[in-house]
């Protein structure tokens, strides 16, 4: 097997050999989420893509991975919004008259305004409810008509921020203008709100906090689980971690890398590169990003003083009125942002872990920030810097209008959202798979098609190669198939060398779109030789459709599947609390039916009797005893005894009477559009009376594709019909213009006033002759009028 490289954001370039501290095992810390609101796209093309890579991993390259991710339940995101809608419960239980509570609005919306979108009060200084149209559309105008802020370049967060605080301030001044403050001013109430009174929230009950994160954690672990994501071998969360924090703050103190400020302990980067350690790694161009830093250090956290050096950031917070706390040797505070994944990581993996990932955006601060402490608290000026991360993965990210996706900017859709409308697990995995792991995305409706346009190509190679060894499997042999046991080379050259390039994709720091590629031309080589050939090596055939299915297996796109993936096509798996003959009594119902059916055609045919006869439950039961749970394989005796009752009929059906060969067409219409087709089951008829194909296709498609078909019929007749009585009625109109002599045809026209023997006009109404080339046209008129006029005549029609 080819040697593994990766991407390591710790050694920007081309990738690099992977050399895990332990052979054949890995130590693996993701950067979890912080729980303060649901899931969106963002989160799941990060989780879903760690999982991939975890899964190639484990399950290609056979290593053991240790996978642990934290949890953020204590930040200044989810005090802010715990707080806030704390605080907005209380205000809706006051007793305000009409007038108190417009001004309550109108005070927060001026100061929404001036914090989130100050240009507003430069273009109107007494802002309100009516005038902030107008000041709007002077103030920001151009961010609403796709410019920027500065006129230059192309929109960003900036911009979308923008456009959410405005988003928020149009629904609040028509709250205001209807009196309806509650809900539609909500929004610019929550930090109205938190300004005024946040101090005087009692936090030594957490309460209101911990049942935030603890509902937002659940549901990010369902999200996970629809999305087909490998639960984390390990979970931490904060709250069960500040014990810890505390004493590894402590230690950094000690060591001399970090010190106390008014009650807060911040982490001294001037000392750590004294000593000879290298800060920002991963960034050093963003060393001095004072946005980023500021960012970094949280939202309550911005005017906390006794820092010596603007980058140096908070490993303690001093906790102030309206935030929770716990004890701590330099008093009451909470944990800062970064050095909880430094204790937990830790904790877990020790002094040194083999892979560290999270989005790109926590490069800096958070992973630089993680790196420097957590070196801090283990380096030995003796031995040198200490590698705290072996391999940093950085996943892109997923952008929407050039904006990335946030909770903070409101521009995200959720993933159970997400899931219930434009996708669902498998769709999401193959966008996903098609764009390298570390490269961002803009998810279009042109990678949704390219992405729909390789699953369909996949399964109906895997639908058509069941078909194929399910017929062989019922019949004398694969040359029923037209497809012979003849040895051939060809496909089995091209699997080898599709093996040899996934091989080398997924060598190459898991370049999925690569593999994903290669699976499909592989697919098409296979379709194409198997149309073009008629001796095609069945084996062979299944070989390729086993090995892609290891491979889509291992990918995560099967949610049915299990390891080691070496089944064929997508995995049909009963529950295991479900009895085998409980899952197939609708197929053998089905079954009965058809017979009883077919039975009481009564047809002379020996072999339609034989398999009237048929009882196919002692197939069943091998199937089941061998233990098999895929409801395709236990089910398709009774499927195959239905089918072939039904290409029965087909073949002595131009034999009968025209009422036994109605009544038979309308039988066999019958089993396939709607027997087989409710359960899932499309039979695929093929000319020169070959037997039908049993193809397994989810029922809600083919009930789609039958409904959709009967609607083009009754359209198709709807608009035959509509043309039949178009017909009639323009017949019936010429008919009665047919009425109608040559000679009288011209004398009701107002434009004329003489006429000649023939009733041609001659002259006009002001007594003008009529011009040559109209009396040439009414001549055509006339000659067309006399054929149509003695044609109904010589038909009795008058």
């Amino acid at each position: 097997m080819a040697s593994l490289k990766l991407h390591n954001s710790l050694q920007p370039g081309v990738p690099v050999p992977f050399v895990p501290k332990e052979d054949g095992k890995v130590s693996w810390y993701v950067c979890g989420p912080t729980v303060y609101d649901k899931s969106h796209l963002g989160h799941a093309r990060n989780y879903v893509t760690s999982d991939v890579i975890r899964r190639i991993l484990m399950h290609y390259f056979n290593f053991d991975v240790k996978y642990v991710m934290n949890i953020t339940d204590i930040d200044d995101k989810i005090i802010i919004k715990a707080r806030r809608q704390r605080l907005l419960d209380v205000e809706k239980k006051k007793q305000y008259s009409a007038d108190e509570l417009k001004q309550l609005g109108l005070s927060a919306f001026t100061a929404y305004a001036e914090k989130s979108l100050p240009l507003l009060l430069e273009a109107e200084a007494n802002l309100n409810e009516s005038n902030y149209p107008a000041a709007r559309d002077a103030a920001y105008g151009k961010v609403l008509a796709g410019g920027t802020l500065t006129g230059e370049g192309k929109p960003s967060d900036a911009e979308a921020k923008v456009k959410m605080h405005i988003g928020n301030m149009n629904v609040a001044a028509e709250a205001i203008k209807s009196g309806q403050i509650h809900p539609g001013c909500d929004e610019i109430l929550l930090p109205y709100l938190d300004s005024l009174y946040k101090e005087t929230v009692d936090t030594s009950d957490q309460t209101m906090f911990t049942d935030l994160t603890k509902a937002m954690e659940d549901l990010f672990m369902q999200d996970l689980d629809s999305l087909n994501v490998l639960p984390p071998d390990v979970i931490t969360r904060v709250t069960e971690y500040v014990p810890q924090i505390a004493d590894f703050v402590q230690r950094i103190v000690e060591k001399g890398f970090a010190y106390e400020a008014d009650g807060s302990i911040y982490f001294d980067i001037t000392a750590f590169e004294k000593a000879g350690n290298t800060y920002a790694r991963l960034r050093p161009d963003s060393k001095n990003d004072k946005a980023l830093q500021e960012e970094g250090e949280g939202a309550l956290s911005t005017n906390l003083g006794g820092k010596r050096s603007p980058g140096d950031f908070a490993l303690w917070k001093k906790s102030k009125p309206g935030e929770p706390f716990w004890p701590s040797p330099w008093g009451e505070g909470r944990p800062g942002w970064h050095i909880e994944c430094s204790v937990m990581a830790s904790d877990i993996l020790g002094s040194q872990m083999d892979i560290h990932s999270g989005g790109v955006d926590l490069a800096f601060p958070h992973h630089d920030n993680e790196l420097a402490q957590s070196e801090a608290y283990f380096c030995d000026a003796a031995k040198g810097e200490h590698t705290w991360v072996r391999y940093f993965l950085h996943t892109g990210h997923l952008h929407i209008a050039g904006s990335k996706m946030s909770k903070s900017l409101k521009n995200f859709q959720t993933i159970q959202d997400a899931l219930a409308t434009t996708f669902n697990a498998r769709r999401m995995r193959t966008v996903f798979l098609m764009g390298k792991w570390n490269d961002g995305v803009e998810i279009s409706p042109d990678m949704i098609t390219q992405a729909d346009s390789w699953e369909s190509t996949i399964t109906n190679f895997f639908t058509n190669t069941k078909s194929w060894l399910a017929e062989a499997d019922g019949s004398t042999g694969v040359q029923n198939l037209s497809l012979s046991g003849k040895s051939g080379s060809l496909l089995a050259t091209e699997l080898e060398q599709a093996k040899s390039e996934v091989e080398a994709a997924l060598s190459n720091s898991f370049d999925t779109p690569r593999a994903m590629l290669v699976m499909l031309k592989l697919v098409n080589t296979t379709n194409a030789h198997i149309k073009d050939n008629k001796d095609v090596n069945l084996a062979e055939v299944e070989a390729i459709a086993r090995w892609i299915t290891n491979i889509v297996g291992i990918f995560g796109l099967d949610a049915n599947a299990k390891p080691p993936y070496n089944g064929l096509g997508w995995a049909s798996v009963i529950a295991d609390n479900v009895d085998p003959k409980t899952a197939v009594e609708p197929y053998k119902s089905m079954m009965d039916k058809v017979k009883a059916d077919v039975k009481a055609l009564s047809l002379d045919s020996e072999t339609i009797s034989s398999l009237i006869a048929k009882d196919p439950t002692s197939d069943f039961d091998a199937i089941a005893q061998s233990g098999s749970k895929d409801i395709e394989q236990l089910s398709l005796p009774y499927l195959r005894v239905a089918a072939q009752l039904r290409d029965e009929l087909r073949r002595v059906v131009s034999t009968q009477t025209p009422d036994v060969k109605k009544a038979i067409l309308s039988l066999t219409d019958r089993i396939r559009d709607h027997d087989f087709t409710n359960l899932g089951v499309y039979l695929d008829d093929r000319p020169d009376n070959q037997p039908s194909l049993v193809k397994f296709i989810p029922a809600a498609e083919l009930i789609a594709a039958r409904e959709e078909k009967a609607a083009a019929a009754a359209d198709k007749a709807k608009k035959k019909e509509e043309a039949r009585l178009a017909r009639e009625k323009a017949d019936q109109e010429a008919r009665e213009k047919a009425k109608t002599p040559p000679e009288e045809m011209f004398k009701t026209d107002e434009r004329y006033s003489a006429w000649d023997e023939q009733g041609l006009p001659t002259k006009m109404k002001d007594g003008s002759d009529v011009p040559k080339s109209q009396q040439k046209q009414n001549k055509k008129n006339w000659d067309r009028q006399k054929k149509a006029h003695d044609d109904l005549k010589a038909k009795g029609g008058l």
